[in-house]
């Protein structure tokens, strides 16, 4: 079973998801399509965009091309999780498609989201309400379909990065996704929605801040201090909380630069905690225990 990553993704522009078909002079071959459709395609795909039928055989009797079932094609290699959906005569779509469309993912799934009309595919978990055009190309629900099932399906500390790096792109908005979460049922999605204010620069930010502000504690992102520059978090006015990720200092000079501003925080009266992706993802109470402490430490300004 294929995985996303659990660190935050993005998509180059060129990539399948985002990218035009190719420009070349003279019809594609099949392989050139299937690459355009993110590896995968159904045989009606190849033949509506100016590939032979003979040129299709060819490729698939050099191996250029793989016969997945009957009707449906994939380049070696192609992503299992898109093959697998298309086989079943399927989309993907919540965190499998999430990935595919570049967004914020804090966590690896283990179960492929499809969207299928009928009976579900075996194994998958199906989200059979669509309200938009799906994706172009690629075996894909529509990106607002995408949203409003991962906000109906997934915790908030995983629905919320999606979305709000959706929203931060400028790729839909948050009425519109909220448009098609009408009803008692859609509470849920409707609450977490409501969360995201775009602030959060990396997924691991988005996760922090909802277990801040969910501890009941005054929360303001990315605030500019006096000396020191913009900090992740202020935590009731006196707690400076930074959350670090993946990437390490590179050099001295980067290190001495980190190391004056830590300084210039305490020289201003703040106390400052810093926290790692593991940190916030898998030991959320030590965090917010640490945070607790060092409020009731309160320094005299």
């Amino acid at each position: 079973m294929p995985s996303a990553s659990a660190r935050p993704v993005h998509i180059a522009a060129g990539s399948p998801a985002t990218a035009g078909c190719s420009t070349l002079a003279g019809p594609m071959t099949p392989e050139q399509i299937l690459q355009s459709s993110g590896g995968v395609a159904r045989t009606s795909t190849l033949l509506q965009r100016g590939a032979g039928e003979r040129a299709i055989e060819r490729s698939i009797d050099d191996g250029r091309i793989l016969r997945i079932r009957r009707g449906v094609l994939a380049l070696p290699g192609a992503p299992p999780d898109l093959v697998r959906a298309l086989a079943a005569g399927a989309r993907l779509t919540c965190l499998s498609a999430a990935t595919h469309y570049g967004l914020w993912c804090v966590r690896p799934w283990s179960v492929l989201h499809v969207s299928r009309a009928g009976r579900s595919a075996e194994g998958c978990i199906n989200h059979r309400g669509r309200s938009v055009p799906p994706h172009p190309r690629m075996p894909l629900v529509g990106l607002a379909d995408v949203l409003v099932h991962v906000l109906q399906c997934r915790p908030p500390e995983e629905s919320v990065p999606v979305v709000e790096c959706a929203l931060r792109r400028g790729a839909t908005t948050a009425a519109f996704v909220g448009s098609r979460l009408s009803g008692s049922f859609n509470g849920v999605a409707r609450t977490a929605l409501a969360s995201v204010d775009l602030t959060g620069e990396s997924a691991i930010e988005v996760v922090a801040r909802l277990l801040l502000r969910g501890a009941g504690l005054d929360v303001r992102p990315q605030v500019h201090i006096a000396g020191v520059g913009r900090v992740d978090f202020l935590v009731e006015g006196h707690l400076i909380v930074e959350i670090d990720g993946a990437a390490f200092h590179s050099d001295r000079q980067a290190l001495r630069r980190d190391r004056r501003r830590n300084n210039m925080t305490v020289i201003g009266g703040y106390l400052v905690l810093r926290f790692c992706y593991e940190d916030v993802m898998f030991q959320p109470d030590d965090v917010l225990a640490m945070v607790l402490a060092a409020l009731d430490r309160r320094p005299v300004r």
